[in-house]
């Protein structure tokens, strides 16, 4: 599962030949969740709230850069690291 970035305690991922819809993972302390890239909002899991705002922040400003990673990943290809929050 390869890290794109991490900040705050917050990790972003991708898994390898991931399934649709386009989405990244996010880890948190024990917490787990994955976050839809096109709508931003939570797919499955859940984190606390400060979390999911910190996340939604980040991944505004990164869409696209999301969008190229998933690609990546699906293609079996190591995604590109996206600057942190902070």
């Amino acid at each position: 599962m390869p890290e794109v970035s991490r900040f705050l305690g917050i990790i972003i991922s991708f898994y390898y030949d991931e399934h649709n819809p386009p989405h990244f993972h996010v880890k948190y302390n024990e917490y787990r969740a994955s976050f839809l890239i096109h709508e931003l909002k939570i797919q499955e899991g859940n984190l606390p709230k400060k979390v999911v705002s910190l996340v939604l922040e980040w991944a505004y400003d990164h869409r696209d850069e999301l969008l190229a990673d998933w690609e990546l990943a699906r293609a079996g290809k190591e995604p590109k690291k996206i600057e942190p929050l902070v």
